[in-house]
């Protein structure tokens, strides 16, 4: 028997996870700070759209949101759990700080309601297909409670930790793709510069040890140079923010990151703040 649920946030992450759920015959409530995209989901997926996050989350079981920022997950939150019942589940999918998730927990614990944090990381695609990777921050008794609800997206559900360990996984993941993304650039444009046939290198490179998801996935794309798809640099820059602030934090050196970091603000300042990640390259090739 289905679930009744809500769902926070309908942006390019949360409007396909919201229509697994009711694609797996639960009973889906959204909300979205734009209402039009909440009756265009409701058209198409059916369920019902509510008028506020409050109005959202009342009698649902499990209360799901995926919205900008910090501040974004403060005020959600704080309007969701003034409409949740005791002994409901409130799940944040938005990559946020390890602080913020602690802070929201505890003013869930206040209302009686349970809090994961639970980052994904698959992108648009990995939300459309249905294949994200989820990394959850809380108690192993709420996580049993969720995990099925969430595998609805999730091709892996992992609980990483206490609170704030879902996020803290999410920034290592961020950390990991951004030397990635730029060692990719600097590969491909050696090879351009070369004069080696750039996608024969990717076929044969690929099947070594050099093979990656972002190889896999951005090579050829970065070799076209087309970006107008995938996961913003805009999103990317907010989120090596808090991979930063972390590590001032907990003593961690991120050289690498740092300069990525700087690399991204040269694509924004270049008009590229929606462009795909792998954009990077473009800095080189100029």
């Amino acid at each position: 028997m289905g679930k009744k649920l809500a769902f926070l946030g309908l942006g390019v992450m949360g409007y396909p996870m919201a229509g697994h759920l009711a694609k797996a015959g639960h009973d889906v409530t959204v909300y979205n700070r734009t209402q039009a995209k909440s009756r265009q989901w409701v058209e198409q997926h059916g369920g019902q759209s509510a008028p506020s996050p409050a109005d959202a989350a009342r009698n649902a079981e499990i209360v799901l949101m995926c919205v900008g920022n910090d501040n974004d997950v403060r005020a959600v939150a704080k309007e969701a759990l003034a409409g949740m019942a005791p002994n409901s589940i409130l799940v944040d999918h938005t990559t946020a700080s390890a602080e913020v998730a602690r802070e929201v927990a505890g003013a869930a614990r206040a209302r009686q309601v349970a809090f994961l944090d639970a980052p994904v990381s698959g992108g648009q695609a990995g939300a459309e297909n249905g294949k994200l990777t989820v990394m959850v921050g809380g108690e192993q008794p709420v996580f049993d409670k969720v995990k099925d609800v969430l595998a609805l997206y999730g091709r892996a559900v992992t609980l990483m930790g206490a609170t704030g360990a879902g996020q803290l996984t999410k920034m290592v993941n961020q950390i990991c793709i951004a030397g990635l993304v730029q060692a990719l650039s600097e590969g491909l444009d050696f090879a351009r510069r070369a004069g080696l046939d750039a996608n024969l290198v990717l076929d044969v490179i690929s099947k070594g040890a050099a093979q990656s998801w972002q190889m896999e996935n951005r090579g050829r794309t970065m070799v076209e140079d087309k970006f107008d798809f995938g996961f913003a640099v805009d999103w990317m820059r907010k989120d090596l923010g808090i991979c930063l602030a972390a590590a001032r934090d907990n003593g961690a050196a991120l050289p690498v990151t740092a300069l990525v970091d700087q690399f991204y603000s040269r694509i924004q300042a270049r008009g590229g703040g929606r462009w795909d990640t792998s954009s990077l390259i473009r800095l080189l090739r100029d």
